[in-house]
């Protein structure tokens, strides 16, 4: 809480006019725009997307938009986490390169995971996590993903992320954190300045805010809490260096060579899973990543037969009308036709 709160032991205006005085009639919590799984949500869909997606792009200007245009589909389908992959030849990954420089053309791995993780950040704390940076140059071009832990006046959730500030706090202990709301507000815990917090606001207005698991939005509340970005240096590492524990219990390649989607999935199938992984290749497909992964080299997975790698090998659009359809359009129409595996749940 806010210092001058704590002191009067009340939230008084804190939420959107939450208080007395003239504001009582906008003392009542909004509506919320999203509705939360009951009961939380302990499943999580992954995606991850090759670093040959700007081989292409000429220019700044689509270099930047390229991200935009993904992290707006992981918004939108509410996708966990998203894995940016190298897909590029071996001889490329012992290149020098400085990452305080642009890195957009000479290091693609990691450039898109930078301006991944600067959109899913709420906006009010950007200018803290994010020090300026080459690669952020034309943020201007990046679109709004309006997830729900980024702050809307016209919504109430339990739930906020934020960022430590140095100031101090009414007690002289514990930590001020800003969470997009009129005033900071204060919580218990010590932390360094700079660094992102999950926080959940007691029903009790006179307690402070809890600091959380990053994931309890999600496992608990059963809100979309935004995704998480995970760098690779190759595809079998999507797979190997897996944050759960037991991996991805259900993956899906794309490929034009695949099976369509409705066959592999028809309507009213159930496919139980924990952690869904869905793969996509870049303007040479995966059997390009194959190729350049001396690990799965090795082991003879490759061409044809990079489709051992995924429980399921799909197409997601059979009969298309372009000789080409780009990753950033492969994300939308296979979360579009996907959907309906964990829709039911």
């Amino acid at each position: 809480m806010s210092y001058p709160e704590r002191n009067a032991k009340k939230r008084k205006t804190a939420h959107n006019g939450r208080g007395g005085g003239q504001q009582d009639q906008m003392s009542f919590k909004p509506s919320a725009m999203f509705t939360p799984h009951e009961g939380g949500r302990d499943w999580t869909i992954s995606v991850a997307i090759p670093t040959s997606i700007l081989s292409n792009l000429a220019t700044a200007d689509q270099r930047m938009t390229m991200p935009g245009r993904i992290a707006r589909a992981l918004a939108v389908f509410s996708v966990d986490e998203v894995v940016v992959f190298d897909d590029s030849p071996p001889s490329s990954h012992m290149r020098k390169v400085d990452p305080n420089s642009y890195t957009g053309d000479t290091d693609p791995c990691h450039f898109l995971s930078h301006i991944l993780s600067f959109l899913e950040a709420p906006p009010f704390m950007r200018k803290a996590l994010f020090p300026l940076h080459p690669n952020l140059r034309l943020t201007a071009l990046l679109p709004s993903l309006d997830m729900p832990h980024h702050p809307n006046p016209k919504e109430w959730i339990p739930y906020r992320e934020g960022v430590t500030l140095a100031h101090r706090t009414s007690t002289g202990k514990g930590s001020m954190v800003e969470v997009g709301m009129d005033q900071p507000v204060e919580i218990e815990e010590d932390i360094p300045p700079t660094t992102r917090v999950t926080l959940k606001f007691p029903d009790d207005e006179t307690k402070y805010p809890e600091c959380v698991h990053p994931e309890t939005p999600r496992t608990e509340g059963g809100y979309y809490w935004g995704y998480q970005v995970r760098k690779c240096g190759s595809l079998s590492a999507v797979f190997t260096e897996s944050p759960y524990e037991d991996g991805y219990d259900v993956s899906i390649g794309t490929s034009e060579r695949g099976t369509p989607i409705s066959k592999t999935f028809p309507p009213g199938q159930t496919v139980p899973f924990k952690h869904l992984l869905i793969v996509f290749g870049g303007p040479r497909g995966l059997e390009y990543a194959s190729m350049n992964d001396e690990e799965l080299s090795t082991m003879n997975v490759q061409g044809q037969r990079t489709k051992d790698l995924f429980d399921h090998w799909v197409n997601v659009l059979p009969n298309q009308g372009s000789r080409t359809i780009r990753t950033e359009e492969a994300v939308f129409i296979a979360l579009t036709a996907l959907r309906n595996i964990w829709d039911s749940r």
